[in-house]
């Protein structure tokens, strides 16, 4: 468990490749539908880790549609064996997501990032990003809280470039773009005019040393151009489309295939 009282520092966007981080939601999804408790949600993750995969992400709901809470506290357990990887949570701040925070801390488990998300709770999927001003003095408290215990906050954001200061004056140290909007863009007209947009707002958000993530409908096809238009790009976080190829590839070889998709977007000078 991090233990420091100021959240991990980051290095500069330009000093790293972008990581990977599996969403395997779609996992207990799968599981849930029986009552046998397979799919493993932990095999699953050690299986896309034992491929590469620089992080575990997870988005447990209030309905726990999808992952539960003992799959949270097992996954944390799991990542102790991965000192070298991370433990994202995503959720509404306003609904279970400080549950799981607090608890994790109170149990010595590690967790690197808190993804706040503006999901209602019987909302299909995410869909869109905070607002600002109108959400800032809600989150400054509970984004202080999370810093308290060391660990990173990254908010959930539409590619606005104006909003990235307003995110980063209530102590976000990351945003995670919204990037549907480029996934239903990339195979027409639009694509370019979304690109510039999620790369005017990741340029605003370095200029302030606002880190950037990303992630929802990102997929083999349109991941390597989506990473080399915006730049600085830290992590990107996959899980419907990448649990999808897991289905007909496997675990292992689809992580590797992500990766390669990454590493197209950095070729070697």
């Amino acid at each position: 468990m991090i233990t420091a009282q100021t959240p991990q520092k980051q290095l500069p966007s330009s000093a790293k490749k972008t990581a990977l981080s599996v969403n395997i939601n779609k996992v207990a999804l799968l599981r849930n539908t029986r009552h046998l408790d397979i799919p493993s949600v932990t095999r699953a993750a050690e299986l896309c880790l034992l491929a590469g995969a620089q992080g575990i992400t997870v988005h447990p709901r209030p309905d726990e549609r999808h992952i539960r809470a003992d799959d949270v506290y097992e996954l944390a357990a799991l990542m102790k064996d991965w000192p070298h990887c991370e433990f994202n949570i995503e959720g509404n701040p306003f609904h279970n997501l400080m549950d799981f925070e607090r608890n994790l801390s109170a149990r010595g488990l590690p967790l690197h990032q808190c993804t706040f998300v503006p999901d209602s709770e019987s909302q299909f999927t995410s869909d869109h990003g905070w607002t600002f001003p109108d959400d800032a003095e809600r989150l400054r408290p509970l984004i202080e809280q999370v810093h308290s215990r060391g660990v990173r906050v990254s908010l959930f954001m539409d590619p606005i470039p104006e909003a990235m200061a307003m995110a980063k004056a209530v102590g976000a140290d990351r945003v995670e773009f919204y990037t549907e909007s480029y996934a239903r863009a990339w195979s027409g007209k639009e694509k370019h005019k979304a690109l510039e947009q999620f790369s005017q707002a990741a340029r605003a958000a370095h200029a302030i040393d606002l880190g950037v993530n990303a992630g929802h409908d990102l997929n083999r096809d349109n991941l390597t151009e989506f990473l080399r238009a915006v730049p600085g790009v830290l992590e990107v976080s996959i899980g419907h489309a990448l649990i999808a190829d897991a289905l007909e590839l496997g675990y292992a070889a689809t992580v590797k295939d992500y990766l390669r998709c990454i590493d197209e977007a950095f070729p070697v000078a």
